[in-house]
């Protein structure tokens, strides 16, 4: 699977989903925090620990370039615009960035940022011509050895936990850490929140909703992304209910789904919507096309929020400042559309 999709998903999808099976940590940064020099207000030096090893970042950085998903949007948002960033082909539109980076920026007057390539093969000679003061790759999969090369060129902060493992709260957090902008990134996570309640307070009909988030592997595969996984921490932003049964359903070991079979299906027979999301119409239509997935009460009435638009679905993947609000608006409607089909 080409690793710009895997990194919206992470694990094991082909044909159907570009999505990961992330498991999403638990608690906030004194998880994967700070100690050492830096305190409240930003003094420096600072020293990040994370699985992969320590960032001992000695004054405040200027040139910042990121990995994975996430950072190069809380970055921005915190007044750094990264002077190279890991590129996303699929999710970018025809500036060749993901359309809210591009849009931040350039309302911003900055410079848009270098892209490079990163996932499994990621470009060292392009990250040394950048001459970056820190690196910061909190939601990511960088391994060891990938590390351990960073290193050498800049102080690198890795995740706290696991690969594509870390809250989207505390992301923000270590970003804030590392930037020395704790203050202003407590801020942003506030926004964030307090953007999810004023969505969820013009919606009052949807607390009346309960949801499933699914995905599948390819015909004959279903998995259930529970409750904490970024996706459905979005929905759930909102105001809807995740369907109650999801949450006595057992994590598939690594991920935070369970993974059902398709044969299970009958599982979320109760939820009033389904949310997933397609490659592309032709994937889509293979699956629906099976008689299990197709006779999901809220498949076979129309009850789906889904979409096919890979910027779309990057965006409601990952939580951010920058991403929350361009979904927000996007997703209402969608939503809405879904919900009407109850009443039909």
């Amino acid at each position: 699977m080409d690793s710009t999709l895997r990194r919206v998903g992470g694990l094991g999808l082909t044909t159907l989903l570009a999505l990961g099976l992330t498991a999403c940590g638990t608690g906030g940064a004194e998880d994967g925090g700070s100690e050492g020099g830096g305190t409240a207000g930003g003094a420096f030096p600072v020293s990040i620990d994370s699985a992969l090893g320590t960032a001992e970042i000695p004054e405040q950085p200027e040139r910042v370039v990121t990995l994975g998903q996430g950072s190069a949007e809380t970055s921005i948002a915190l007044g750094v615009v990264p002077v190279g960033i890991e590129s996303y082909e699929w999710g970018s539109d025809d500036t060749g960035y993901l359309p809210w980076i591009h849009e931040a920026v350039t309302e911003s007057g900055e410079e848009l940022p270098t892209q490079f390539a990163g996932a499994d093969d990621i470009d060292f000679e392009a990250i040394i011509e950048l001459e970056p003061d820190v690196i910061l790759a909190p939601w990511s999969g960088v391994t060891q050895e990938q590390y351990d090369v960073l290193t050498d060129i800049a102080p690198t902060v890795a995740y706290p936990d696991l690969p594509w493992s870390t809250d989207w709260d505390q992301q923000i957090e270590i970003i804030g850490e590392a930037l020395g902008k704790p203050e202003e990134a407590a801020g942003l996570v506030e926004g964030i929140e307090g953007q999810f309640a004023e969505a969820a307070e013009a919606n009052p009909h949807f607390a009346d909703l309960t949801f499933s988030y699914v995905y599948t592997d390819g015909p004959g595969t279903l998995g259930v992304f529970l409750p904490d996984e970024q996706r459905v921490a979005m929905v759930r932003g909102l105001g809807l209910t995740v369907d109650p049964v999801v949450e006595d359903l057992p994590e598939t070991e690594g991920t935070d789904s369970a993974v059902i079979g398709l044969e299970n299906a009958d599982t979320i027979a109760d939820s009033d919507l389904v949310f997933t999301f397609y490659s592309d119409p032709e994937t889509r239509a293979e699956i629906e096309a099976q008689d299990l997935y197709a006779a999901i009460p809220a498949i076979e009435r129309g009850s789906v929020v889904a979409s096919d638009d890979p910027s779309f679905v990057t965006a409601s993947s990952i939580i951010n400042p920058l991403t929350v609000p361009w979904v927000v608006e996007r997703y209402v409607p969608l939503i809405d559309e879904a919900a009407s089909q109850l009443d039909d």
